[in-house]
């Protein structure tokens, strides 16, 4: 009899907040199971832990307030030094011999020595129409010691990393399931940071990381106004982009405040996604974006992918996994919710 497989937990650390889900996949992903909960400010900058002890003290109160929630966890990492290459490797004959070759060639692609750095990868299908039959692979390294902090502060907190996976691949795995699309297409997480891929189908073929995101919106706003942060938070949500500004209710100051913020947001993204796009097309990448898919804490602001879709002159979504527990906006759990499926590359 085959055994059951033991259940994972996705566990997604955003500046934003942590998120956690569990999962059952049937031809779909349907979430079983989800927490979230804030982080304080300066637990993690531009994506890297700072605050170990704040991060434990946060993973700590999650489980506590949610009992039943499985302990074995794949950590999800997303920060603008993570570096994200293709690789074009001879033809080789075995497992071994690729990995070899992909080994070979990070030396002289990664700003790092192959002995301080994590490194992982995901083989392209082969190309039946190409002349040679080597192969080409997305190569993935991080430094060996900011996933260590990251997964001692998750140890700390009483929790079996079970592995590490790269957000952004977590995010399409999550949301292609429902996607036959041949053209490429954009997948956009945003939360604390804005994280950005292109996936030709089940292949995720470009990801960056920019630090816009709706962490700084609430920060501006909060300075602007004179507001707590948990308060900007709210006011963001509840000005959203889709009511004229003079039919929302309360401060009418902040309320414009908001709406510009917003505004300015968006358009921050919407550069830093063309930057992004454009830079995937001159590295080589094929084939127009043809869609877009937004999901992530912003997604859940009334108007935003609205907003972002006449930015970006593209046909704009909101992405999300079903079975949202009340209380809990889907978008927020969406790359938890693709860390707990059980594969890893993407």
């Amino acid at each position: 009899m085959a055994k059951t497989p033991k259940i994972l937990t996705g566990l997604d650390i955003d500046p934003s907040g942590i998120a956690a889900a569990e999962v059952r996949v049937n031809g779909s992903i349907s979430v079983s199971r989800a927490a979230t909960a804030p982080l304080e400010p300066g637990v993690l900058r531009d994506g890297e832990v700072v605050d170990s002890a704040g991060l434990t003290e946060a993973l700590r109160g999650l489980w506590r307030d949610n009992k039943g929630l499985g302990k074995r966890v794949r950590v999800g990492v997303a920060n603008q030094k993570i570096v994200v290459r293709i690789l074009h490797v001879p033809p080789t004959q075995t497992e071994a011999e690729l990995d070899a070759a992909v080994r070979f060639q990070a030396q002289d692609q990664l700003p790092m020595p192959l002995d301080k750095a994590v490194i992982d990868y995901v083989p392209f299908a082969p190309d039946p129409e190409a002349e040679d039959a080597g192969r080409r692979v997305l190569l993935v390294a991080a430094r060996r010691d900011m996933v260590e902090n990251l997964l001692n502060a998750v140890r700390a907190a009483g929790l079996k990393p079970m592995g590490i996976d790269l957000a952004a691949f977590a995010m399409v795995r999550a949301l292609r399931l429902r996607s036959l699309d041949e053209d490429p297409v954009l997948y956009l997480a945003i939360g604390g940071l804005a994280n950005i891929a292109v996936a030709q189908g089940r292949q995720c073929i470009f990801t960056r990381v920019s630090g816009s995101g709706l962490d700084g919106m609430i920060v501006d706003l909060a300075e602007r106004e004179q507001l707590t942060l948990d308060h900007s938070r709210g006011w963001l949500s509840h000005v959203g982009l889709v009511e004229p500004v003079e039919e929302i209710e309360g401060d009418a100051q902040i309320v414009a405040s908001a709406r510009q913020v917003l505004l300015e947001g968006v358009r921050r993204i919407g550069a830093e996604v063309r930057n992004s796009l454009d830079f995937h097309t001159m590295s080589g990448g094929s084939g127009t974006v043809s869609r877009a898919v937004v999901t992530g804490p912003a997604a859940a602001v009334p108007g935003f992918a609205e907003a972002l879709q006449s930015e970006l002159s593209l046909p704009v979504e909101r992405g999300v996994v079903a079975g949202a527990p009340d209380g809990i906006d889907a978008s927020e759990i969406t790359v938890a919710a693709g860390l707990a499926v059980q594969e890893v590359s993407a």
